[in-house]
């Protein structure tokens, strides 16, 4: 069973959609689109009926609708409805999930937390914006890391971590624990800004791994046909 990505184009790409209930990286350097992706994928979760989380480190619940209004996809119509739960970490909300405003030495109880809060709740995607989370609120141990993303595999939810990695070629622990990574570039083409989609990896999937062109409209991101030439 796949589900939509909620981004024109892109499912073209992954033979349909997601592979439901897997963990999925996004990277890309700012300005790519990463937030503007993962919020079309919540919305469309949404209007499906699904239930929604999206855990941010970055924006306040006024901030991401703010970001999100300059598009007509219904992102803060979905923010209001009991379909998407928006936990901003340094929130009141976000610190009693979250606990602790320091490293955990243990991640065990933050991880319980967390993935206790999607089983309990029955969310069907998540976004974490982003990996800083796991730098925030886990020590260096790898173990930590390694435990943390394991166990959000393990829920039901199909999960979308958001990596502000800029080099496609280098790669961390979720890189290699995630079923899926997707790239988003930004280069300098004819003098001018050009913005591209790379499906890097996306386990028992056919895929494109074509840099294809991105643009964004009054429907948000979508993914064109053209395939780009990177120097």
């Amino acid at each position: 069973m796949r589900v939509s990505s909620g981004v024109a184009g892109f499912d073209d790409l992954v033979a349909g959609g997601f592979p439901v209930g897997r963990l999925y990286v996004l990277s890309g350097p700012p300005g790519s689109g990463k937030t503007t992706f993962s919020a079309q994928f919540l919305v469309d979760g949404a209007k499906n009926g699904e239930s929604c989380l999206f855990i941010s480190m970055h924006e306040s619940r006024a901030d991401i609708a703010h970001d999100m209004s300059g598009y007509d996809i219904g992102f803060e119509q979905v923010l209001e409805s009991d379909r998407l739960t928006f936990v901003d970490v340094f929130s009141s909300e976000g610190k009693r999930l979250f606990q602790s405003p320091g490293k955990h030495r243990d991640a065990s109880g933050l991880i319980n937390r967390l993935t206790g809060f999607i089983d309990s709740n029955d969310i069907d995607r998540v976004v974490v914006d982003s990996t800083m989370l796991l730098d925030h609120f886990l020590n260096d141990a790898e173990s930590n890391i390694i435990q943390f993303l394991t166990s959000l595999k393990r829920t039901d939810a199909t999960v979308l971590l958001i990596s502000e990695m800029t080099d496609p070629s280098a790669y961390a622990d979720e890189h290699y624990l995630a079923h899926g990574v997707v790239f988003l570039h930004n280069f300098l083409e004819d003098g001018g800004m050009q913005r591209g989609i790379q499906v890097l990896k996306m386990r028992g999937t056919a895929i494109d791994t074509d840099i294809h062109e991105v643009s964004f409209g009054d429907d948000g991101l979508s993914v064109g046909g053209r395939r780009l030439q990177t120097h």
